[in-house]
């Protein structure tokens, strides 16, 4: 049977194919560098992650006490987030924003760097590259758009050719030259098997990869989501449900809870934990637009930063959960700044800017211009600082211990990953009230509507992430399927363009000489 539209639809997939070519061969290649960011990064820390075991009556210090001996060991970083894990040889993960993380005993105190700077800076590079080329300031947000289109174009390319692909006839002597890789062949007949091959076995999981990509490029892909689910779309682009929730403090001042009590009673309430994650709340502006560290609740603020220290300007980000990543909502697993949604994992990432190969969003995120800001509702494109503070004021937040205008005060979150706990990516984010000590708000993946749901699946199976370590394969092979479609493609379009010209011989050339085109006599690139 001919399908129709055939010719054109070739022409077009190889114009496609000819343009974005190039980005999405650097999206595939940093795709497949980043795929297992989060083992490598525990492999590679594993002996600053664990502790001596302690003697039977010596008990863990408080998550004040952990800040503050990270604060007295690094006065220029700022604390953003502590992780404590169950196990007794476990260090507790203190995130210093853009600066990293440290591991710190929690029955000492002791503050270990994790010894895998050379990785973190790689990893940091190659996110660099697959979210937005390498660009830096002002340039950023044209790097993404060019990602992110190049991705739109990756699915075009993927569902196309699956069309181009199709046989005319079921036949084994049409199908079989598509269906596996031949030995022996050379030059064109080797590229047009390997392009089919490679690109028939990978369509599926690009296809995932791309079409999640551009959920979490575009809003209105991500509004789209919604929308066939019946459910309405968020206000803004950065993770669903992440703005706090807001307390009325009791009358009389009352004090705050210490935070182990707080711990506490997230930990009754899901005595299977495997990590719970504490957000420190963003700093309170300061004169001149600038941030001050906070303090953890029943805690005085630290003393402001000296010059030319600290990250005035700096988001806040939780640290990094071992064996998970994060990203940036503009994929692919590190961003990496934290934007931990509840049940989207603790902390949760967001995908590399539209990029088609995602495997792991992931950790680091890189440096913003001086005076700038990332908006999360804005995918991550720069904030002027006067832009910043008008920002702030229209979403009501509230800085640091200090209240809103209307009086109420930032509930503590904490975010749970409970263990053998399913999906793979899902946490619960408990909201305590800081005066009482009673959870004011509990909501785990369970109690999303069904469009925060899928976006959720979405975002994980882009970096692979959902289906753990299996799924980060398959999407580091399809990635890596990505790297040579691009070049068989450019080499098959090389010969169309720019045929070579054999010199006339006595001797006809055998039909059979190369493999039967399964589409047509124009295959495509």
């Amino acid at each position: 049977m001919a399908l129709p539209l055939r010719k054109p639809l070739f022409w077009i997939h190889l114009v496609v194919g000819v343009v974005v070519g190039i980005v999405v061969a650097i999206m595939s290649v940093t795709g497949v560098a980043i795929a297992f960011e989060s083992q490598v990064l525990e492999w590679a820390e594993a002996e600053a992650r664990a502790v001596p075991a302690p003697e039977a009556e010596v008990r863990r210090l408080p998550i004040e006490a952990l800040v503050a001996k990270v604060r007295e060991a690094k006065p220029e970083a700022q604390v953003s987030g502590v992780t404590v894990y169950p196990s007794a040889t476990a260090a507790a993960q203190v995130a210093l924003g853009r600066a990293g993380v440290v591991f710190v005993n929690p029955y000492t105190g002791e503050v270990r760097e994790g010894g895998a700077k050379g990785w973190r800076d790689f990893f940091h590079v190659m996110e660099d590259w697959h979210r937005w080329l390498a660009t830096g300031g002002d340039n950023r947000a044209i790097g993404k758009a060019i990602t992110g289109a190049s991705n739109a174009g990756f699915l075009f390319l993927a569902l196309s050719g699956l069309y181009l692909w199709w046989p005319r006839k079921w036949t084994l002597k049409t199908v079989r030259p598509v269906l596996w890789f031949k030995r022996g062949l050379k030059g064109k007949p080797r590229d047009f098997n390997w392009h089919n091959v490679i690109g028939l076995w990978s369509m599926p999981v690009l296809v995932v990869l791309t079409a999640s990509g551009m959920v979490i490029s575009y809003k209105w892909a991500s509004d789209f989501v919604y929308s066939v689910t019946g459910n309405p779309a968020p206000a803004t682009q950065g993770p669903p449900g992440s703005a706090g929730v807001k307390v009325t403090p009791p009358e009389g001042g009352a004090p705050r809870k210490e935070l182990g009590a707080l711990l506490a009673t997230v930990q009754e309430q899901v005595p299977a934990w495997s990590s719970i994650t504490y957000r420190l709340p963003s700093p309170p502006r300061g004169a001149g637009g600038q941030d001050k560290p906070s303090a953890p609740p029943g805690q005085a603020p630290s003393a402001p930063p000296r010059a030319g220290q600290g990250e005035p300007g700096a988001r806040a980000e939780a640290p990094v959960v071992a064996g998970e990543r994060r990203a940036e909502s503009p994929v692919t697993n590190s961003e990496r700044r934290t934007e931990t949604p509840a049940g989207e994992g603790a902390p949760r990432a967001e995908p590399r800017g539209g990029a088609p190969v995602a495997e792991g969003e992931r950790r680091v995120e890189a440096p913003a211009a001086e005076g700038e800001r990332r908006a999360e509702s804005r995918g991550g494109a720069p904030v002027a600082e006067g832009e910043r503070r008008a920002e702030g004021k229209s979403r009501g937040e509230s800085r640091g211990p200090k209240g809103d205008s209307d009086g109420k005060v930032d509930a503590v979150t904490f975010n749970v990953k409970e263990q053998d706990g399913w999906p793979l990516f899902a946490s619960t984010q408990f909201s305590v009230d800081p005066f009482s000590g009673v959870i004011a708000k509990r909501e785990g993946f369970a109690d999303f509507n069904s469009g925060r749901k899928l976006r959720t699946w979405l975002r994980f199976l882009h970096t692979g992430e959902a289906l753990g370590w299996v799924g980060q394969l398959i999407a580091a092979m399809a990635s890596l399927g990505g790297v040579f479609l691009v070049w068989t493609g450019f080499a098959l379009s090389w010969r169309r363009f720019f045929p070579k010209r054999n010199p006339r011989t006595s001797t006809p050339v055998p039909a059979s000489s190369e493999p039967t085109p399964v589409s047509s006599p124009e295959t495509p690139a």
